[in-house]
């Protein structure tokens, strides 16, 4: 089986700065220190009411980060233009709520397909690979695949969830399982995100097919009393 990358979220650390109204702690720190601490990638979530991440934070991390850069973005003229003008390796579309505390679901891949199946289509002409992040059935890959993706990412809130209140999660493990073989037959890379801990890490990584973890609000919380450092190898460690 080959190794899981680690992407890492670091959008809590510009919540942090941003309940003060202070500059620190800066986001673009904790970027160089993940870096350095051997993960695969980082990832921001530039979302329309800038509620962490800002776009300063993109610039910033974009001119010193040498790893491949995640940035999550709503479909919306603005932020497929501000994707093409920062250029990040990758943009994952993600669904969003003005009044939602954290992204809620998948995407709804019904609901103007057209104008996602375009905006695909501009980000990839400038070579930046689109994931989609949807919930783990079939259908949702399928359409992924027609509207050009070259990734999904699987929401895993529902799986987490259960794991962290010890229910019986099989179901939809069966699900995630069975999505990422179909995703993998049809030329889809498939990554996973959402609520991962240690615990249900260890759990999904047994899932094959599964190429990348994206992984911030457990990892920024655990650091609190750990450390970033020590919180990213420990992820490290229980994924490969």
């Amino acid at each position: 089986m080959s190794k899981i990358r680690l992407g890492v979220n670091i959008d809590h650390v510009a919540t942090i700065r941003n309940a003060r109204g202070e500059k620190y702690p800066e986001p673009v720190k904790a970027a160089l220190l993940t870096q350095k601490c051997g993960a695969d990638s980082i990832t921001i979530h530039l979302r329309e009411d800038r509620r962490h991440i800002r776009e300063i934070d993109l610039k910033l991390i974009k001119k010193k980060i040498k790893i491949p850069i995640n940035l999550e973005i709503a479909a919306t003229n603005e932020m497929v233009n501000i994707a093409l003008k920062y250029l990040p390796n990758f943009v994952c579309i993600v669904p969003e709520k003005r009044k939602e505390l954290t992204t809620e679901g998948g995407l709804n891949l019904n609901y103007n397909s057209g104008l996602l199946k375009k905006f695909i289509y501009k980000l990839k002409k400038k070579n930046i690979r689109v994931s989609l992040f949807i919930e783990p059935n079939i259908n949702n890959i399928s359409k992924s695949k027609n509207l050009g993706a070259d990734c999904v990412e699987l929401h895993t809130g529902k799986f987490c969830s259960l794991v962290n209140k010890n229910k019986n999660y099989k179901i939809i493990i069966k699900k995630i399982t069975e999505t990422s073989k179909f995703a993998k037959k049809i030329g889809l890379e498939v990554h996973a995100g959402h609520g991962l801990t240690y615990k249900s890490a260890k759990i999904l990584k047994k899932v094959k097919n599964i190429k990348e973890f994206n992984i911030g609000h457990f990892l920024i919380s655990d650091s609190i009393f750990i450390g970033l450092k020590k919180s990213i190898l420990k992820f490290k460690k229980i994924i490969r």
